[in-house]
């Protein structure tokens, strides 16, 4: 489980991050019951690309589930006013190389069709597995399509 003030930080973010039209910040009961489950893992960043210590600010996080030699990064955010300076690219490339580090192969994510965090997947090396047509719905009631990636982690070495 994660300390407090980790899920104080990943909640500051989360409520910045995502915009709320799409529906997809999670509550603090949904971060926490997911930690709790012993298969996910959270990685923070701090606004000059560091692993945050204890106080420091935190610019980005990542909530991945782990299954056998296969993980799905859950949630990703880096906050509006540290983006476009490399830490969404730093942050996932630490994930994966851990996550490689502990046997982890393969890597997916699922995300809305239109989602700006696309570009950064595929520099990262996801490719389109599928797509739920209408999966998400806004909070305007406009159907928007869900893609699936996924990425296979020893070939993104950095």
């Amino acid at each position: 489980m994660a300390p407090q003030d980790d899920l104080d930080r990943i909640m500051t973010v989360m409520h910045t991050a995502f915009d709320p039209i799409f529906g997809e910040a999670w509550s603090r009961t949904q971060v926490e019951s997911a930690l709790l489950q012993g298969t996910c893992a959270y990685w923070l960043i701090t606004p000059d690309g560091e692993i945050p210590r204890e106080g420091d600010e935190v610019a980005g996080f990542a909530l991945v589930r782990r299954i056998l030699d296969e993980a799905e990064l859950l949630l990703f955010a880096v906050a509006p006013a540290w983006r476009r300076r490399g830490l969404g690219a730093a942050l996932l490339g630490r994930v994966q190389a851990d996550l490689l580090r502990e046997n982890i192969v393969r890597m997916m994510l699922e995300m809305r069709r239109g989602n700006p965090a696309e570009e950064l997947y595929r520099a990262r090396g996801f490719s389109p597995t599928g797509v739920r047509p209408k999966y998400y719905r806004s909070s305007n009631g406009e159907h928007i399509d869900a893609i699936t990636f996924s990425c296979l982690l020893d070939e993104q070495k950095d």
